[in-house]
């Protein structure tokens, strides 16, 4: 399990000439176990997202205790990329395949005044936004749909249906947090909900506006892409 702040970075995957989370651990780990180590990522997030409780399975042949691995690796990783927890697993476990599903977090600063301390984490939007009418229209999202609507056009080949389980949006004075639960997620799917909820809590959209949306496939019809800052990948699940 691992942590990263991903303002720095081009995503998790690995890409060529482009610094990602998945490039340096896996370089980490192959110069202190050798070039035949593997690592596979249990969701790839994108450039600018953060995770709380990332999940890689990485595959070796040296031998090595649980705490002396995670102990080499953030020797060699830079700060902003911690490797929090290593557990054995069973032969063949593939972190991505294994998941049953993924918990994602958006911060909302709704102040009138961005703070500082949160500029890297968290949308600033000024407007106060208004939450009753944001909760009201992602009720509509939830359950087995297609999400052909929230998705970017990179990732409009693969299957648009996904199970949404849980929606929720919480404030604390002025900080959102608009909470997400599915068993899978289309490209930027995550962001582009969250930029359509803020669309109507601005009052530029009624409720009911979500679900139209939803149902017509249609991604023009959707609201802006969320910034990438106020995104967290919060938790992994995985069958008990």
């Amino acid at each position: 399990m691992l942590s990263y702040d991903g303002t720095d970075y081009h995503g998790w995957q690995v890409q060529p000439n482009a610094r990602t989370v998945q490039g340096l651990l896996l370089d980490a780990a192959r110069r202190r176990f050798g070039t035949e180590t593997r690592i596979v990522g249990a969701s790839r997030t994108d450039a600018g997202v953060h995770a709380l409780r990332q999940v890689a399975s990485l595959t070796t042949a040296a031998r090595i205790s649980s705490p002396g691995l995670r102990g080499a690796l953030n020797a060699d990783l830079p700060r902003d990329i911690r490797v929090l927890d290593v557990r054995e697993a069973p032969l063949g476990f593939n972190a991505r395949r294994a998941a049953t599903g993924k918990r994602y977090a958006y911060l909302i600063d709704n102040g009138p005044v961005a703070i500082p301390l949160l500029d890297r984490y968290a949308w600033h939007i000024p407007q106060r936004l208004d939450v009753d009418a944001m909760r009201r229209a992602l009720a509509g999202l939830r359950g087995r749909h297609d999400f052909g609507a929230f998705c970017a056009a990179p990732g409009r080949e693969k299957d648009p249906v996904c199970v949404v389980r849980a929606l929720h949006v919480i404030r604390r004075k002025e900080r959102l947090a608009v909470l997400l639960s599915a068993d899978r997620y289309l490209h930027h799917m995550a962001r582009n909900i969250v930029g359509s909820a803020v669309a109507v809590g601005r009052g530029a959209r009624d409720a009911a506006w979500l679900g139209a949306v939803r149902e017509s496939g249609d991604r023009t019809r959707a609201g802006p892409t969320a910034p990438a800052r106020g995104l967290a990948l919060v938790r992994v699940l995985y069958p008990r």
